[in-house]
């Protein structure tokens, strides 16, 4: 699978993007797919993910309540929604996937458990 992220851009603390991602290949439906943010000099970090039948979502305690993940397996598409923007927020969001996934693999937060990345999509929030 392949993954292409788009949705990224300048915005003001409280505004709202969607980031999505894109993916080709077959695989695609049978991955636990997840979002992730680096910013400068801080480590990548897990924002959130979903299962690959869509069924089980996981957040990190910094985006759970503003943001939302979905995923349409027929579009091979997975979005993040991002709500209530605020300065800390600014990354760049990778999306990422995990195609070893079966239907009872938890949807994981370590970076080192996704094996396919996207090239990342740059959210700048202004205060």
């Amino acid at each position: 699978v392949q993954l292409q992220a788009s949705g990224g851009g300048l915005v003001q603390a409280g505004d709202s993007l969607r980031l999505s991602c894109t993916a080709s290949g077959p695989t695609f439906g049978r991955s636990n797919m997840g979002w992730f943010r680096q910013a400068p000099g801080k480590d990548r970090e897990f924002v959130a993910g979903v299962s690959r039948n869509g069924a089980r979502t996981r957040y990190s305690e910094s985006v759970k309540g503003r943001f939302t993940i979905s995923r349409d397996n027929a579009k091979r598409t997975v979005d993040l929604h991002v709500n209530i923007l605020r300065p800390e927020d600014s990354a760049v969001y990778y999306c990422a996937a995990n195609t070893r996934s079966i239907l009872t693999t938890p949807v994981d937060d370590a970076p080192e458990n996704y094996n396919v990345w996207g090239q990342g999509t740059q959210v700048t929030v202004s205060s």
